[in-house]
């Protein structure tokens, strides 16, 4: 009795003292070694990322031309239709915001570009054609 005493007695301190020490042999943190340019590929993927966002346009602040505010939709598809037949080298945006239709024209940085514009679109548009500050789609360089 005496000896399965002292052999569980042992076992026990032994596998108690095994436990702390393989603990204490564990690093706290791990050190990894990483290849610089990696950081160059992340940089250059998140450039390419945001130059072909939106169908690859940057946007900026500029002028827009408000061409048309009307509740009637055929009346602003109309208004889009004389619009691009007059001039085919304005982009054209149609949005709604309910209850209105409003049709948009340009992309202007500077505002002189969009009063000549403007004063062009009045014998179009008599109604009124009003400036508005908007966010525009920028040429990339490639266009230029």
């Amino acid at each position: 009795m005496k000896k399965q005493f002292c052999c569980l007695l042992f076992l026990t301190l032994f596998c108690f003292q095994k436990i702390p020490f393989a603990q204490k042999n564990k690093p706290d943190s791990s050190i990894i070694h990483k290849d610089v340019r990696i950081d160059q590929l992340i940089k250059k993927q998140i450039q390419i990322n945001q130059q072909t966002t939106s169908d690859g346009r940057k946007t900026g602040k500029g002028f827009r031309l408000l061409i048309i505010n009307t509740a009637k939709r055929e009346e602003a598809i109309s208004a889009k239709a004389r619009l691009y037949a007059a001039f085919p080298e304005l982009k054209t945006y149609l949005n709604y915001q309910s209850p209105y239709f409003k049709l948009k024209a340009g992309n202007f940085k500077e505002y002189e570009e969009a009063l000549e514009y403007q004063i062009r679109l009045k014998l179009l548009f008599p109604e009124g054609i009003f400036i508005i500050t908007d966010l525009i789609e920028l040429k990339l360089d490639s266009e230029n």
